[in-house]
């Protein structure tokens, strides 16, 4: 039988509220799921709460709100945190990143997080 996880997109204001929305959606109040792109993608492949058969999926409710929420603005300021954080070697890459989503160009955390669904857990998100 499959697991049936429900996202809130109406509690979805920022990246960080999607961490606790999909982490509570899992494994409960105060859940993990991942806190980070990488790491959310880690926790897609398995062992952080999903059915150990991978029979799951998760349904994004209201996603399009979550997608205005997660748009350029929110990309633009993650962008920004990422860059005072990452490797001088990353700069360049990241800098270039935010440029893009200051003009509106490029993908936005949104995009982001539903390209990483796609990559680790194919035809598991559907979108409500």
């Amino acid at each position: 039988m499959t697991t049936i996880y429900v996202v809130d997109g109406r509690r979805i204001r920022t990246l960080e509220d999607f961490w606790l929305v999909m982490g509570e959606a899992v494994n409960g109040p105060g859940g993990y799921f991942g806190r980070g792109l990488d790491s959310f993608a880690d926790c897609l492949r398995g062992g952080f709460g999903t059915p150990e058969d991978d029979d799951f999926a998760v349904d994004w409710h209201d996603h399009v709100e979550s997608a205005r929420a997660l748009g350029y603005a929110e990309t633009v300021r993650h962008l920004e945190i990422r860059l005072s954080r990452c490797h001088p070697a990353n700069r360049p890459s990241v800098a270039e990143e935010l440029a893009a989503a200051r003009d509106g160009e490029g993908p936005t955390v949104f995009d982001r997080l539903v390209e990483i669904f796609e990559d680790e857990a194919p035809g598991v998100l559907r979108l409500r």
